[in-house]
């Protein structure tokens, strides 16, 4: 019989706590928009996106929605901590919001256990509702994120 062997030591690869999946179904709510300050990390991609959706050059949407932070790019924030695009009424950019955001709660430091989920699930009213997102899911998710399963 032939065992998994995995390069870090041969030991069968571990079956992450959210194997069978997690549900979450975003309620465009915000309260991830809001707030506090931080980062909103954004991508050459995400830039173009976002600007062409907005119709503008991608140099005139740096210079005035994006500033460097950490060696990366980040939008810029409202003095309260909000987003600059989060309005009443929702998302301005919903559909071409970033990478950072569509991949919003399946994020390394939430899957990393149980408890951090439920951490995290206190301040979020759509985490454990709506679409059960299954492993690969997840893990597609973590890898866009350029990081390998938890």
């Amino acid at each position: 019989m032939k065992r998994f062997q995995k390069k870090s030591g041969g030991k069968a690869p571990k079956t992450p706590w959210y194997s069978a999946g997690l549900r979450f179904a975003c309620l465009r709510c915000g309260d991830c928009c809001r707030g506090e300050p931080g980062f909103v990390w954004v991508t050459h991609n995400d830039i173009n996106a976002i600007s062409e959706s907005l119709d503008m050059a991608a140099r005139q949407f740096e210079a005035r929605y994006v500033r460097k932070a950490h060696g990366r790019f980040s939008l810029v924030e409202l003095d309260n901590g909000d987003c600059i695009f989060w309005s009443r009424e929702g998302c301005k950019i919903y559909a071409v919001r970033p990478l950072q955001c569509r991949t919003f709660p399946f994020w390394p430091e939430y899957l990393r256990s149980a408890h951090a989920w439920g951490a995290v699930q206190k301040r979020c009213p759509a985490i454990g509702t709506g679409k059960l997102h299954s492993i690969e899911e997840i893990t597609q998710k973590l890898r866009q994120l350029n990081y390998d399963e938890l």
